[in-house]
């Protein structure tokens, strides 16, 4: 009995070869995936010695070229540079006449919808925005991550199908973003994902300053179920002091860094306001307790005490 053998996604129609111009941690990775899906990665550009290693690395026998050799050479090329450098990238590339009629041209800025590529669509570029909602390390597990990533995407209605088909053949889901919600939206991720590793890496400091052997194994269950929860509940979530109303507990706290990580108390007092405030909103912190905490938190706004200032262990 003979075994029918699933198609080799080489042998489907409509490849496209694929360009990346700067091999950051995003580049690299999606143009992999693309691979995957039967496309053909042909062309990249890097700078440094990183990117370099990086693209050998994911995209092996992809040569090296400069940027407008990758456009020179792909149908579709990824723009994965970092934000402020998009714009001054297309406009050199536009004014070079790098840029082919009909080539698509994909950033994944995810500031930047497709007005930042006006200069390539006026010499006959198709612009796409593709932003996937997920961190990158460089390596070959990122191309695994992005199986369920959301991607935020914005496109010409006329492009729109074909920048679905791409973000699902990336193992994505396409979100898409209107032109002029695109920085709203990127200060959402960065407000979540980007102060999220800070967070993480001051509390993990601050258990080493308690002695605590493993910092990592004790804060991951906690703020796994901590995520879980607020991505379910939203702020039916909040718990602690500061949702409960305990100022001579957040008092406590304030001290306790003072004396040991000084640079960590602004974000404390920050984050202890905006969740007082959203418990205060929703009910779940009574206002005469509020009133106490409020206090305690501007009392900790004031100056520092004497002797305090760098002793930032």
């Amino acid at each position: 009995m003979s075994t029918v053998q699933p198609p080799d996604p080489r042998d489907r129609p409509a490849r496209l070869t694929v360009g990346v111009v700067g091999a950051g941690r995003v580049g690299p990775a999606l143009a992999a995936s693309l691979r995957l899906a039967g496309h053909r990665p042909v062309a990249v550009s890097g700078v440094s010695d990183a990117s370099r290693r990086r693209a050998a690395h994911l995209l092996p026998d992809v040569p090296l070229v400069t940027p407008a050799e990758v456009l020179q050479r792909a149908d579709l090329v990824l723009l994965t540079v970092p934000d402020d450098a998009l714009p001054g990238l297309v406009e050199g590339l536009a004014e070079t006449g790098a840029v082919r009629p009909g080539q698509l041209l994909a950033h994944t800025s995810g500031r930047y919808g497709t007005k930042v590529l006006e200069p390539a669509l006026r010499a006959g570029a198709l612009p796409l925005a593709l932003h996937p909602a997920m961190t990158f390390t460089g390596t070959p597990v990122d191309v695994q991550r992005l199986a369920g990533c959301s991607f935020g995407v914005t496109a010409p209605q006329e492009l729109r199908l074909a920048a679905e088909a791409l973000v699902v053949e990336m193992g994505g889901e396409p979100e898409w973003i209107a032109e002029e919600h695109r920085p709203l939206y990127h200060a959402a991720l960065a407000l979540g994902a980007n102060h999220l590793v800070t967070l993480v890496a001051q509390s993990m400091e601050l258990l080493r300053e308690a002695g605590v052997d493993a910092p990592d194994r004790m804060l991951g269950p906690l703020l796994g179920a901590a995520l879980d929860n607020a991505l379910r509940s939203g702020d039916a979530a909040l718990t602690g002091p500061v949702a409960r109303g305990d100022a001579g507990t957040v008092a406590a706290h304030i001290a306790e860094l003072r004396a040991h990580a000084p640079r960590t108390v602004a974000g404390y007092l920050a984050m202890a306001r905006a969740t007082a405030d959203r418990a205060l909103a929703h009910g779940m912190l009574r206002p005469e307790l509020a009133e106490d905490l409020l206090g305690v938190l501007a009392d900790g706004a004031g100056p520092r005490p004497t002797g305090t200032e760098g002793d930032d262990r």
